[in-house]
């Protein structure tokens, strides 16, 4: 018969696998370190509150001054460049290509504007963050030269049709597809005013996201012919207004960088506008418009931030007082006891 094992040697097995398994001691794993708990006392709280306000306030009415002194000059030219005879169907008139897009305006600036001009085109009612139309773009396509069947992601416009040889399409996808067409020219006094094109894209989109041997091929050739064409020759590295238009907006009425003016434009001088319009914004209801705007310090005319500071320090200055004046009129020593919920019920123990 076989002798079953003492209660003895089971006792110091079970010890032995629970000291097996007990981890290395530290103060830290045994939560022994040092610790500094600080106790929000009302004079704290009042202090911090009060601080933030005297912060905050100053500054937002800072960004504020500094958004006002932007000049801004905007020209909504959507309803402005259709001829009278196409007011009632302007869908049919910008899809025509026999009519002539062509439309001369003139623009006074009230104000003067030291350069740089910053040259700007305002769509409204345009949801570039619509989540298909934000995912239709493949980014490895346009960073890797060889990456041009990675289309998987830019359907409808991936691929050329079948009749011109089934082939993918660089750069890809809706966001490109789309891109904003129209031009404009401007001149003062018999005089251009030059468009300075360059450097109106992020440095870290030319370098990272754009591949300086990556080529268009096959864009925009099918039948329906959504926005701008691309110079095949030019790498998309290059191609600043594609990269510009590429970062889509969260909002559905967005500026985008057309250029910059390198003079000034004096107070009350008159601006000739020559703008091909051509975009189809007229099928979705959306509006263009120019827009020629200065900078400062906090960019161009945008009181958000200014109205953030300064309602974050105005409720902070709020409970400031809120909480002074119920610790004037209404004080209590730390730590009291006395107002424990079990000393305020005490028939909840029993």
């Amino acid at each position: 018969m076989s002798e079953e094992p003492s209660s003895t040697s089971v006792s110091v097995a079970d010890g032995q696998s629970k000291s097996a398994k007990k981890p290395k001691y530290s103060r830290f794993s045994q939560q022994e370190l040092d610790a500094w708990q600080p106790i929000l006392t009302p004079s704290w709280a009042i202090s911090i509150f009060t601080v933030i306000g005297l912060i905050f306030i100053p500054v937002g009415l800072t960004s504020l001054f500094a958004s006002d002194s932007v000049m801004e000059v905007p020209f909504r030219y959507d309803d402005e460049c259709l001829p009278p005879n196409s007011k009632n169907d302007p869908v049919a008139y910008i899809k025509d290509d026999t009519q002539n897009k062509t439309c001369n305006k003139k623009l006074t600036v009230k104000t003067k504007m030291t350069a740089p001009v910053y040259v700007y085109y305002q769509l409204d009612n345009f949801y570039q963050n619509h989540r298909r139309y934000v995912k239709s773009r493949d980014d490895r396509q346009l960073r890797r030269k060889g990456s041009d069947n990675d289309v998987s992601t830019c359907s409808p416009e991936d691929y050329t049709p079948k009749e011109l040889g089934h082939n993918p399409i660089v750069p890809c996808g809706l966001i490109a597809w789309s891109m904003f067409n129209d031009t404009y020219k401007l001149s003062s006094k018999n005089k251009e005013l030059a468009i300075n094109k360059k450097n109106i894209a992020w440095k870290s989109d030319r370098d990272a996201k754009f591949g300086s041997d990556v080529y268009p091929k096959n864009f925009q050739v099918g039948g329906l012919i959504g926005g701008a064409r691309l110079n095949e020759s030019i790498p998309l590295s290059e191609q600043e207004d594609l990269i510009v238009w590429m970062r889509t907006a969260a909002l559905p009425t967005f500026k985008k960088l057309y250029g910059k003016i390198e003079t000034d434009i004096e107070d009350n001088e008159e601006i000739m506008l020559v703008i091909e319009n051509n975009y189809n914004t007229y099928e979705f209801g959306a509006r263009k418009s120019l827009v020629l705007s200065t900078t400062t310090w906090v960019g161009g005319r945008n009181h958000f931030l200014g109205m953030a500071y300064m309602l974050v320090g105005g409720i902070s200055l709020v409970l400031a007082v809120g909480f002074l004046l119920m610790y004037v009129m209404h004080p209590r020593p730390l730590g009291d006891p006395s107002y424990l919920s079990w000393n305020k019920n005490p028939g909840i123990l029993r």
